[in-house]
């Protein structure tokens, strides 16, 4: 996926994943890439990095830092610059040790391969995640994110989009209202006007939508809809023109 983003010229100055993705093989990949990783780093006894010549895993290297009496900061506990390697490959990682909220005796370790961030600056960058956690969680809970059962993979694609494209314009209705209703109002006021209709309908209703607020705004809108309607499915393409 990030290698097609770049592809169609995406540009990033990070790359933001929690403990699942997070390895020396996937900030190698995205340094060759030309882009500079970060994420939360999981306490694996298999994963080493070399802080002062000496091998360590992330918990013995928290107590490492610890031990040396290394004074603690308001925003963070420890930070170092360390050597992570990879298929004979070593590059530098700054690791953040943050106090875990609600543990004071847990804590979390994020890196990245900007060393040159300042701790703080990393920690606010992936702070920025929870924003997509945020997102899951409502496209669940308000948009049955979770209860599509395409298995096809353009399906699937087909799927979030639509999901996405309901949450952003749901979002900014909420922004633009000055009522007292809250995102979950309009999500379930959504649900409850709406009937149920074919995924194919509702898309041509959606396109028809857009291309009549296009007379209104820009050629480019149409263009848009043109370029969307050709990265769909050869079948869903058919369907839209008979549908039309």
């Amino acid at each position: 996926l990030i290698n097609q983003a770049v592809r169609l010229g995406v540009e990033a100055k990070y790359v933001l994943f929690d403990s699942w993705f997070t390895s020396p093989r996937m900030f190698w990949i995205l340094k060759k890439l030309g882009l500079n990783g970060l994420g939360m780093i999981k306490k694996s006894s298999k994963i080493y990095y070399v802080y002062r010549q000496r091998h360590y895993d992330i918990k013995g290297l928290y107590n490492r830092l610890a031990a040396s009496k290394m004074t603690k900061k308001n925003h963070y506990l420890y930070a170092s610059v360390v050597s992570a390697q990879y298929h004979g490959h070593e590059f530098p990682l700054k690791v953040v040790f943050v106090s875990k909220r609600g543990s004071k005796s847990s804590y979390l370790a994020l890196a990245t391969t900007q060393i040159k961030l300042r701790p703080e600056e990393i920690i606010q960058l992936y702070g920025r995640r929870w924003q997509i956690e945020t997102y899951f969680k409502t496209a669940k809970q308000y948009l049955a994110l979770n209860q599509s059962q395409i298995q096809s993979y353009d399906g699937q694609c087909g799927y979030l989009a639509v999901t996405a494209i309901t949450y952003d314009l749901l979002a900014w209705q909420e922004r633009q209202s000055t009522d007292d209703k809250t995102m979950g109002d309009l999500f379930y006021l959504m649900n409850d006007s709406l009937p149920d209709i074919k995924f194919v309908d509702a898309l041509v209703y959606l396109i028809s939508a857009l291309k009549k607020v296009a007379f209104a705004v820009s050629e480019k809108i149409n263009e848009l809809i043109n370029d969307f309607i050709a990265q769909l499915p050869s079948c869903i393409q058919s369907e839209l023109k008979e549908a039309a």
